[in-house]
């Protein structure tokens, strides 16, 4: 019985099982190493354990897809019209998250297709690329890592002693804004430093805050440039 539903697949050629098996085995198990890659490296408020599963089952039905088709241009064109009727509306939020999305399904369409070297050697060097963007943090930009406002009480020119106490921590320091006017005592002041050690972040407001002529110290961790 199980050699008569297995034999059953009138279509234009006959259905190799055991290739058709491994080209499903080999989606799912590349859609699962991508959506590995997806959760380690992922970042930002956009996560969703549904567009996760999605990755492993989107390879797999590509790969039957393809199967199906088999160059069969009728078949291809009932399918097209399946998919103008049955529409699928879902913004994704990160670019990247696309490019998940292409990824497992060019690994569906190889597998399907029955190229299975093209489908791993595919799948592990999207994986590589995917893994050193994460680890390198390619694109990121952020030119300082903290912002400090404080208020400085001593005359202008004794500014040099607040600039090397900056210097000490920082390997670069901009003056952001510099606020003094008629009938008000002191400056305000705000910092933009790339520090040293980042670690050493509350060390040198503890420093500022005992500082003669230093008040109202306040600091601000700054973030990396994103698009938003």
């Amino acid at each position: 019985m199980i050699d008569s539903l297995l034999s059953a697949d009138f279509g234009s050629a006959p259905t190799n099982i055991p290739a058709m098996v491994l080209g499903l085995l080999i989606a799912f198990a590349g859609g699962h190493a991508i959506a590995w890659v997806y959760m380690l490296t992922h970042s930002g408020l956009s996560y969703s354990r549904t567009f996760v599963n999605s990755l492993v089952v989107i390879p797999t039905v590509v790969s039957l897809v393809m199967m199906v088709l088999s160059n069969n241009l009728v078949t291809a064109f009932g399918l097209m019209a399946v998919f103008a009727i049955v529409r699928f509306r879902n913004i994704l939020r990160d670019t990247l998250d696309t490019t998940y999305i292409l990824s497992v399904i060019v690994v569906g369409m190889a597998a399907g297709t029955l190229k299975y070297s093209t489908a791993l050697i595919g799948c592990m060097i999207t994986i590589g690329v995917f893994l050193y963007l994460w680890a390198t943090n390619f694109g990121s930009r952020q030119r300082y890592d903290m912002i400090i406002n404080l208020h400085w009480g001593r005359p202008i020119t004794e500014l040099p002693d607040l600039k090397s106490l900056l210097f000490r921590h920082s390997m670069k320091t901009i003056c952001a804004s510099q606020r003094s006017h008629e009938g008000y005592e002191g400056t305000d002041l705000s910092y933009r430093l790339l520090l040293r050690d980042p670690d050493r972040m509350d060390e040198l407001l503890m420093e500022l805050r005992g500082m003669r002529g230093v008040s109202r110290v306040t600091g601000l961790k700054a973030e990396e440039e994103s698009e938003v």
